[in-house]
């Protein structure tokens, strides 16, 4: 157990995975003894309500005349000095580069003339290297928040791989993979669940997604509406919400299935959903890790996903899910059907995914290897004080 540290983390709070990590990971830090301070705009999505140890810190957005977008940065960088003055914090971490690297990069300069030095470590977790940050507006700053960072980490390796191709960095970045809590996410009994939603005995395919377009969640459904053409008794649980909800909501219509499917939004607690499932798909244009498949794994839920990203690390060498190439709709419905209509097969990939995500994903065997990182990071900072 390393010595108790005052942490200031900042993420988005919206429903996503970089936020959801971010928050787990101060909530678990926070049991373990650390004094965690989240800096966001608003609560995050997993942090219901302030407990020990944790403390909320609201960044106002300042609104003016001369002002058409709000600059939130230079908001977020106000705030975090403030924090780290009064706090005494002794370390910011920040989750996603554009613009929470920048921002903690230029507090820390703010704070030094003033005699304080705050290491900044940073975590980069998929779309704001692989999209957002190879923008040409974007990349320069991106660059100079990685390598203006103390300590970077990327969420697979995969994406430390994708960061130095796309980038000159000249530090290292030190790969430290998602995780979650498998004795919250794992298979509880909830038959009298499963019978409101399938009175037929139907089995269920769900997909959990912020609904963006490179999720695909147009696939889900096509996937959907071939093996209810094949003669399955299915229902399609869908959860999340985002920009591409209204179309696949319409593409579903256009098919003639959008009764089976059920659009549940977002919610909280997953796991409840999960531990009804039969498959979970995630047909992905981009996963630099794919934390929802993990959470399915968890509960025992096989994942046909795509090949893509970091999946192929989430999934391994084992038999905890099938692998396919994107955009194959073909091989998603093949994968599919397999899982919903073999039970042998699918008991066996069931347990083979609930053992992958305790035996290498579990927050126990992550969350050290996240303190000794902020120890060698403080440990170096002392060198600037």
């Amino acid at each position: 157990m390393v010595r108790p540290l005052k942490i200031g983390i900042t993420c988005y709070p919206v429903y996503g995975g970089s936020g959801v990590v971010a928050t787990e990971l101060g909530k678990a830090l926070a049991l373990r003894g650390h004094q965690i301070h989240f800096i966001a705009y608003s609560m995050p999505f997993r942090l219901p309500h302030v407990r020990q140890n944790i403390f909320f810190h609201e960044v106002p957005i300042t609104t003016y005349p001369l002002f058409q977008y709000p600059p939130y940065s230079l908001s977020l960088t106000g705030k975090m000095v403030d924090v780290v003055r009064f706090e005494k914090l002794d370390v910011l971490h920040v989750h996603y580069a554009i613009p929470h690297a920048a921002s903690a990069v230029m507090a820390r300069s703010i704070l030094r003339e003033k005699g304080i030095y705050v290491p900044v470590v940073t975590t980069l977790h998929g779309t704001d290297i692989t999209i957002v940050g190879q923008d040409r507006s974007f990349a320069p700053v991106v660059s100079w928040s990685i390598n203006n960072s103390d300590g970077v980490t990327a969420v697979s390796d995969y994406l430390r791989q994708e960061t130095l191709l796309a980038f000159d960095v000249r530090g290292d970045i030190e790969v430290i993979h998602n995780f979650i809590d498998t004795e919250r996410f794992r298979r509880p009994e909830k038959e009298h669940f499963r019978r409101a939603l399938c009175p037929k005995g139907e089995k269920i395919i769900v997909h959990v997604s912020n609904f963006r377009a490179l999720k695909n969640a147009r696939h889900v459904v096509d996937v959907f509406h071939r093996l209810h053409e094949q003669g399955l008794a299915l229902k399609l649980l869908l959860v999340g919400d985002g920009p591409e909800r209204g179309d696949t909501e319409r593409h579903a219509r256009a098919l003639g299935v959008y009764d089976g499917i059920r659009f549940l939004g977002k919610q909280e607690p997953v796991e409840e959903i999960l531990s009804v499932a039969d498959v979970f798909l995630m047909p992905s244009g981009s996963e630099s890790f794919g934390l929802a498949a993990l959470e399915a794994m968890a509960c025992g839920v096989p994942v046909v996903c795509t090949e893509i990203g970091g999946l192929p690390e989430l999934i391994g060498d084992t038999d905890a899910g099938f692998l396919c190439r994107l955009g194959d709709v073909d091989a998603y419905t093949a994968r599919t059907r397999q899982l919903l209509t073999d039970s042998s097969l699918h008991a066996h990939m069931a347990a083979a995914a609930r053992r992958r995500a305790v035996e290498h994903f579990d927050e126990l065997a992550i969350i050290p290897q996240y303190e000794s990182f902020y120890e060698r990071v403080v440990e170096s900072s002392l060198a600037f004080v």
